[in-house]
């Protein structure tokens, strides 16, 4: 396997999501995971599916927490290349579980959020 290692930047840590969009999906907070989306996110939320500007993403991200309460999150696989990364997680909830997927991309060497993607696990 080969590698390339950016100086000042740990291997490990090039390919992993900054941990406090994971910690803001496990508490259900929308507010605090705006702060790392771009200024507009393809949302892809159980009947909804569209880009939004980043506020009302949040909007839309804070019904969802409200009716679905938050019980645990859970990244199972993370990766990516160039300028952007990706990560799989399971959301338990207190009316079911659900995959979550999002996509970041590099804007002004910041990681940010340009997809998220939440589905039922049973497929609705």
């Amino acid at each position: 396997m080969f590698m390339i290692s950016f100086p000042g930047i740990p291997v490990q840590d090039q390919t992993r999501i900054p941990p406090e969009i994971a910690a803001a999906i496990k508490a259900g907070n929308a507010a605090e995971l705006s702060k790392y989306m771009n200024s507009t996110v393809e949302l892809l939320l159980l009947d909804k599916e569209d880009f939004y500007k980043k506020n009302v993403a949040e909007a839309i991200l804070t019904d969802f927490f409200n009716t679905y309460q938050t019980k645990d999150f859970v990244i199972s696989h993370q990766g990516g290349r160039n300028d952007a990364q990706y990560a799989i997680g399971n959301l338990k909830t207190v009316k079911g579980n659900f995959r979550v997927y999002f996509l970041l991309k590099k804007v002004d060497q910041q990681l940010l959020i340009h997809q998220i993607r939440i589905n039922s696990e049973n497929g609705k």
